[in-house]
């Protein structure tokens, strides 16, 4: 799913357009046992509960696609009818009104979710009527060709509040307030099915995960069977070692460089694109080329992928982009400029010495204290006082 699909879902979670029609939920403890079970029909949900379940929801379709959102393909053997596919379909299917069909989908997820927390098991149930578009890109609400029906999962962390003070009407004084168990954002959750170009795709799933660094993998093998790409922390590292190893004594300063402005211009360019830009070896390797990798270091380069990333990788631009800003450390220093100013810093040797040269504006600040720019001659820098020198 892109961008635009995820946000045309996420915009009817408001209490207008509201899809949902039922809701169901599981409160686990910290010792994976569970204490209570809940089903309700959605649109009957006490107002202020309606709410926050919303955003409960709507935050289980926020954040960087490729990142926190990972379109996940079923294989073709979880389709079959004793397939994770199939038991999804069931679920959707019946309306997350079967009690046994919810409970083997409670007993999924506590025997694989890794947490010594409480947390809070959500399913929904819900039908979006997907109204046609004119060449304007208009809704047409009166030309629906097909009603987008899904389920939505969310695990939330339950954690107690914060100790504090507040005030109490009553006696006119300042009272230690009671803690509350408070259910948190999700820390994971899915769609399903998928609902690409427009239409219903049962063959895939959008997954969402709080933490880009943890996917949980053994949640999402034991609900989906999919496989799961590299998360973006870790596409991050094995692109770093993949250029470290490629290009060897060749990984120079102005090749890591230009290698950074070649990234940073693709992700500029696609930052308002549905989808997020994704590189293959081929692609990889081109941009090494671009950056004035050698073709000697090139020749090997399908080894080193294979080595560091293994085969059929693909890297979304903006995980192995980072920030997007530049940064050069050494032991002692760090200087970070803006991701399209890295042509800013550049490498040269001065008096035998390699040396990072930054040249400088009219407009300098030092530790908060604008200074003057001053002409400094070799050999003819100021040193600090100290307090035993004679005046």
């Amino acid at each position: 799913m892109n961008k635009k699909e995820i946000a045309e879902i996420k915009k009817q979670f408001t209490q207008d357009r509201c899809p949902l029609t039922r809701i169901c939920g599981c409160y686990v403890n910290g010792d994976k046992e569970k204490v209570v079970t809940f089903k309700d029909a959605f649109l009957s949900l006490e107002e202020e509960a309606f709410f926050k379940y919303l955003d409960l929801l709507r935050k289980a379709l926020s954040g960087g696609i490729g990142k926190n959102l990972l379109t996940l393909e079923f294989p073709l053997n979880e389709e079959r009818a004793d397939g994770k596919q199939a038991f999804l379909m069931k679920l959707r299917e019946d309306g997350l009104s079967d009690d046994t069909l919810l409970e083997k989908f409670y007993d999924t997820v506590i025997s694989s979710y890794d947490s010594n927390e409480n947390y809070l098991i959500l399913a929904v149930h819900g039908a979006y009527d997907i109204p046609g578009k004119t060449r304007d890109n208009l809704d047409m609400f009166d030309a629906s060709d097909e009603v987008y029906t899904f389920i939505m999962g969310c695990i939330c962390p339950v954690a107690l509040s914060k100790p504090g003070l507040s005030f109490d009407a009553e006696s006119l004084s300042f009272i230690n307030r009671l803690r509350d168990w408070v259910v948190g954002m999700p820390a994971a959750g899915f769609l399903f099915p998928a609902f690409t170009d427009r239409q219903t795709d049962i063959h895939s799933l959008l997954y969402y995960t709080k933490n880009a660094g943890d996917l949980h993998a053994d949640l999402t093998d034991a609900l989906f069977g999919a496989a799961l790409p590299l998360s973006a922390g870790t596409q991050k590292d094995v692109f770093v070692n993949l250029v470290e190893e490629a290009l060897e004594e060749e990984c120079d300063f102005d090749t890591v460089r230009n290698l950074h402005m070649q990234l940073h211009e693709i992700t500029a360019a696609a930052k308002d694109q549905p989808d997020p830009v994704v590189l293959s070896e081929g692609e990889v390797k081109n941009l090494l080329s671009l950056s004035g990798a050698p073709e000697e270091k090139l020749a090997l380069f399908d080894a080193h992928f294979e080595h560091a990333a293994g085969e059929n990788t693909e890297f979304v631009a903006a995980n192995i982009a980072g920030s997007g800003k530049f940064l050069v450390e050494t032991p002692d220093i760090k200087i970070t400029v803006s991701g399209d100013r890295a042509d800013l810093i550049d490498r040269k040797i001065i008096d035998g010495q390699p040396c990072l040269v930054i040249p400088i504006t009219d407009e300098v600040y030092v530790n908060g204290i604008c200074v003057r720019n001053q002409p400094v001659s070799s050999g003819n820098a100021k040193a600090p006082a100290t307090h035993s020198e004679e005046h």
